[in-house]
């Protein structure tokens, strides 16, 4: 696909997105600060929209001295939605998904911010005991399912919570807006994905079994996150047109061989498809995938080879 080819079907897939929020000013707090091992997780409270406003753990080395990269740490869904931002940040029971603290004791500033009805944002501990209002993929159905109706997404919304989140990460003293990346699993890899399409201050991304062709994901009968399903889209293109659009800022696919979730020889074929556009934007060294033995899952050699490789784009 030429450069003019990609320009429409980015426009297309623009329009399949609907409207998006209207963002104010972040207007961050710091709520709490702790002391973890090896860097200081700070709680932020931010705007997202005029009268939203949501939270992130905000991780910063203890040996910190002038700038570093930055890095946006997405979760995963899981179907935990008590547990959003606490595991990348590190405060959860399942240690392959504290890759947000992981990266931070490399040497990067990591935000990890909750979506839209996990942890922080579901409806108040108050509303959910009494019964007044939708909880768990209930809520999560209804948030997204008030977005179609409004012309909207789920994945409108998350992209524009993301890149507000971004503007409070990149507003950090101590955090270079040359270098940063963006990681996550599963949901938050999908995540990941769409931000770096969308938002080009993203210059390196881990979509860990995270994205496939969603046309074989509909053949295969797979049911998925909410913001999976953004309007129109399989009219105009799919997520390969998404992960080609992102060259040639640099992008590693992980995922494994045995995932149930996302087919993997859909992943495979997606894969083809982006290498033929690092390719043609000459920068094929830039995209790469890692194949593993296993499922649906960020193994501690994964993550290992993942940080490596961000390491490499971004300068550490």
């Amino acid at each position: 696909m030429d450069a003019p080819e990609r320009d429409d079907t980015r426009d297309a897939i623009l329009d399949c997105l609907g409207s998006f929020p209207d963002r104010p000013d972040p207007a961050v707090e710091t709520i709490s600060v702790m002391t973890a091992d090896g860097f200081e997780r700070r709680l932020l409270e931010y705007a997202v929209e005029p009268d939203e406003r949501s939270r992130a753990y905000l991780l910063v080395p203890d040996d910190i001295d002038g700038q570093r990269p930055g890095i946006l740490a997405v979760h995963p869904h899981a179907g935990e939605f008590d547990v959003g931002k606490s595991d990348p940040a590190g405060l959860s029971e399942t240690e392959p998904y504290h890759y947000g603290a992981e990266l931070c004791r490399r040497g990067y500033v990591v935000c990890c911010p909750d979506l839209l009805a996990f942890e922080d944002r579901r409806p108040s501990e108050r509303e959910r005991a009494a019964g007044t209002a939708p909880t768990g993929a209930d809520y999560e159905k209804f948030v997204a399912m008030d977005r179609l109706l409004r012309g909207s997404s789920l994945q409108t919304k998350y992209l524009s919570d993301l890149v507000a989140t971004l503007d409070v990460l990149t507003a950090h003293d101590q955090v270079t807006s040359e270098a940063l990346g963006v990681i996550g699993h599963s949901l938050g890899g999908q995540e990941a994905a769409w931000l770096s399409w969308f938002d080009d201050r993203i210059d390196a991304a881990v979509v860990s079994s995270g994205v496939a062709k969603l046309a074989a994901v509909q053949r295969e009968q797979i049911t998925h996150n909410f913001a999976l399903y953004v309007p129109d889209l399989l009219t105009v293109g799919d997520m390969k047109d998404v992960l080609a659009d992102i060259a040639p800022r640099s992008l590693l696919v992980t995922h494994g061989t045995d995932d149930h979730i996302f087919p993997p020889e859909s992943v495979r074929d997606l894969a083809d498809v982006v290498s033929e556009a690092y390719a043609d934007a000459d920068a094929l060294e830039r995209f790469e995938t890692l194949f593993f033995d296993g499922g649906h899952e960020f193994s501690t050699e994964v993550r290992s080879s993942s940080y490596d490789w961000l390491d490499q784009q971004l300068g550490r």
